[in-house]
């Protein structure tokens, strides 16, 4: 079934680039906290209950804490109240999550990237270097994620272990180590950053490497979410080939950074970890840079090192992350110009998807108590009146036309098996309004404007996109064949 008729001619009206013709993906999902990323669950940082009933005493604890940090926030900013995020478990709730691709488009303007602040168009190369990502980059930094600041301390790495693996018939070295965190200014808050690079056995020379948050030195095994709702289309547990082990067969490397060992998933721990570090132990300012700014700092310093390895192609690394890891992986990858390639999975909002199409997951979930530490203190504003979504300075079409001109797939799963939260529509929408800077940086924007069937891999440009038939559990997985097809333009390939 096309997208209703009404919203194809509010898209030819605002954008006709932009139009999306594709199945009505009106469903339901899971609530994205049900939905707790594999990636960290191997972390000894405890998390935020999921109801409050539930909740041990050390939650508890940490419960009151991250919502005092939240309200100090909020009367920081003079805010009488915070619009609540959207309910994505029932759809007769009054908050209840919009799926209707004809209701999805409430703002009456779509982001401009090339548009500069002033008006003017960005007609060259050197404008976007020189005037119009700079803004971009301050927007951001001002309202979205938060400054990181200068005087963040510098990273020594040392190699705690090393041993030798066979991975599906490939020799792999594995390597355990610690970045630590130069803490003399405040010896009292110590930051340990966890890290394992796997790398092949007897390579012919330096390989290229692929970086994501987790924590140990595998992949996450991938299977489908645990509290799906009656009616979903299941179809079953991803069963193929994890990453790692494709990755090895290519002769390419892999290695996992645990982002919770530089800043803890909430906001008691601001506190703490290197945003405490940084800040001496005291409250954050307002355009202070949240916990995925932060992530993407722990990110660059992993990335550091493997460009430091003899081992490693250091022009040939990339970066990926699954969920609120993919969230973080794309602002990694705006931020540092280093790396290579992103492969930016399931990443809904703050990520990859636009925040002004208002389907699944909204900004105002992202202000929710459990998510707005990911973000500057600036960012709770627009989830109150009478600001919203339309009034962001950027949207997700600018976060991924940072990366450019450098090559970044963005993948979703099916949202009949509980991935439409994360809007699947939104970050395809924002891929093809990004194009037009891959354009002018002489690079190929999303190969087509026309929203793919499920399963459909669009890989023939600098932006790549594909929606796999799994759900959010199953991370990854089923797209790392295609991810992989897509890098293989871009990297050099020893098959093992």
């Amino acid at each position: 079934m096309a997208f209703p008729q009404a919203f194809i001619t509010h898209q030819l009206k605002a954008r006709p680039s932009a139009v999306i013709a594709a199945s009505v993906l009106a469903v339901l999902l899971a609530a994205p906290s049900s939905a707790q990323s594999a990636y960290f669950k191997n972390s000894t940082v405890p998390r935020l209950p999921e109801r409050a009933a539930a909740a041990t005493p050390e939650q508890q604890k940490l419960l009151q804490d991250n919502n005092a940090e939240r309200q100090r926030e909020i009367d920081a900013l003079h805010l009488t109240g915070v619009r609540g995020g959207t309910n994505g478990l029932n759809p007769d709730a009054p908050n209840a999550a919009n799926y209707d691709p004809a209701l999805a488009n409430p703002y009456p303007r779509p982001s401009d990237v090339l548009r500069m602040e002033g008006g003017a168009e960005t007609t060259t190369a050197a404008l976007w270097w020189a005037e119009r990502r700079p803004e971009i980059v301050a927007a951001y930094e001002r309202e979205i994620y938060g400054r990181m600041p200068v005087n963040v301390p510098g990273v020594t790495w040392k190699v705690v272990s090393t041993t030798m693996e066979t991975v599906d018939g490939v020799k792999a070295v594995v390597k355990e180590l610690v970045g630590h965190v130069d803490n003399s200014a405040y010896p009292s808050i110590s930051v340990e950053i966890n890290m394992t690079e796997t790398l092949p056995a007897n390579s012919k020379g330096r390989v290229p490497v692929i970086l994501q948050y987790g924590g140990g030195n595998r992949l996450p095994q991938t299977k489908r979410p645990s509290e799906l709702l009656p009616g979903y289309k299941t179809p079953g547990p991803y069963t193929g080939p994890d990453g790692r082990t494709q990755l090895l067969k290519l002769g390419w490397g892999f290695a996992t950074i645990d982002a919770n060992s530089v800043q803890a998933d909430n906001a008691a721990g601001l506190t703490a970890g290197i945003i405490g570090l940084v800040n001496k132990g005291q409250p954050r300012k307002l355009d202070d840079w949240g916990v995925l700014r932060a992530w993407g700092w722990g990110a660059s310093r992993a990335l550091d090192y493997l460009q430091s390895d003899p081992k490693v192609a250091a022009d040939e690394i990339g970066i990926t992350g699954h969920s609120r890891a993919g969230k973080a992986a794309i602002v990694a990858m705006a931020f540092d110009s280093r790396f290579a390639i992103g492969f930016i999975s399931s990443s809904g909002g703050a990520g990859a998807k636009l925040l002004r199409h208002n389907y699944g997951e909204t900004l105002e979930s992202i202000a929710a108590p459990h998510e707005f530490h990911w973000m500057a203190g600036n960012y709770l504003k627009y989830a109150a009146d009478p600001l919203n979504a339309n009034y962001l300075p950027v949207d997700a079409d600018a976060m991924i036309s940072l990366c450019a001109p450098r090559p970044v797939f963005l993948s979703a799963g099916n949202p009949e098996s509980g991935d439409a939260w994360v809007d699947a529509p939104g970050t395809f929408m924002a891929a093809v309004g990004a194009g037009p800077v891959y354009t002018l940086l002489g690079k190929k924007p999303l190969e087509s404007d026309t929203f793919p069937k499920l399963g459909t891999p669009l890989i023939g440009g600098d932006i790549g996109f594909r929606q796999h038939d799994y759900g959010h559990g199953a991370g990854q997985g089923p797209n790392w064949e295609t991810f992989l097809k897509f890098a293989q333009k871009y990297f050099k390939v020893e098959k093992r």
